[in-house]
């Protein structure tokens, strides 16, 4: 699929049989067929009462991608939880999820609603940079295995199903984290040790109570997992531990950082 045609999307909300088919069809795609998919008639119902369901189509009329979430209170006030977010494979890193998520953002402050949730694994990079770098939102808290173990997912078999839960104020635009990045500079990975040639072996170290620190992911976890198995989960066992203690004693997620050598990824956490 050529960038062209990915780039010529219309975003526009899922009112028909065929939406409807087409976003079961892509969520089975990409998290496999199974009790979590969305089923047509919750796709229907629920824009009666403040879902958003919203497909990004390209010029032939096929789904490229979706977004689905539900409105209702949290903590109190009212807020939107965005439940999933798929792209079709073949058109990934054009932007859609961005454009989906911003469709998403639009719709939700005309309707007056202040505030979105979600959540992502954190070891999945892409979704790092998406979520935290061009979006701007905030981590509020870390989850082990959320969603269960994921042993029937194809995306969470093996890795479980650890999550970030974000939230994103939607009133305020994203800001890039330059400053937190040039106060700190280069704080120290605290779930790595360097092996020889320069990759990152995950590795429980000592947790350092500095004014900021790095955790380190894997440049996909996922291509990790079908490879080397154990591998992938010292990343998912060495990040929880870090994630853990550090957002209990108040450090904050500030930013997703690609490093020097185009192999390391980090997550920037700053003790405010």
């Amino acid at each position: 699929m050529s960038n062209t045609r990915t780039l010529r999307v219309r975003i526009r909300p899922l009112t028909t049989a065929a939406d409807f088919a087409a976003c079961v069809e892509l969520q089975e795609l990409v998290w496999g067929a199974g009790e979590e998919t969305i089923p047509p008639i919750m796709l229907l119902v629920s824009q009666k009462v403040g879902a958003i369901a919203a497909g990004a189509f390209d010029p032939d009329g096929q789904l490229l991608g979706c977004v689905f979430g539900l409105t209702g209170l949290r903590h109190g006030r009212v807020a939107h939880w965005s439940h999933l977010l798929a792209v079709r494979p073949d058109a990934r890193d054009q932007g859609i999820g961005r454009r989906l998520k911003r469709y998403q953002r639009s719709r939700l402050l005309a309707m007056g609603v202040p505030t979105m949730y979600w959540t992502f694994d954190p070891l999945v990079a892409r979704n790092a940079h998406l979520n935290l770098n061009h979006l701007g939102a905030t981590v509020e808290e870390y989850v082990p295995d959320m969603y269960g173990p994921g042993d029937r997912s194809p995306v969470d078999r093996g890795i479980g199903t650890d999550r970030f839960v974000v939230r994103w104020d939607l009133r305020k635009r994203a800001r890039r984290g330059s400053r937190d990045a040039a106060r700190v500079g280069l704080p120290p990975i605290v779930n790595t040790t360097e092996r020889p040639g320069g990759a990152a072996a995950p590795t429980e170290l000592p947790l350092p109570r500095l004014t900021s620190v790095r955790v380190e992911i894997p440049r996909d976890i996922h291509v990790l997992r079908d490879q080397d198995p154990q591998q992938a989960r010292a990343w998912r066992a060495t990040t929880r531990r870090a994630f853990l203690y550090y957002l209990k004693r108040g450090y904050r997620v500030t930013r997703f950082q690609r490093g020097a050598q185009a192999q390391r990824r980090f997550y920037l956490l700053v003790k405010p």
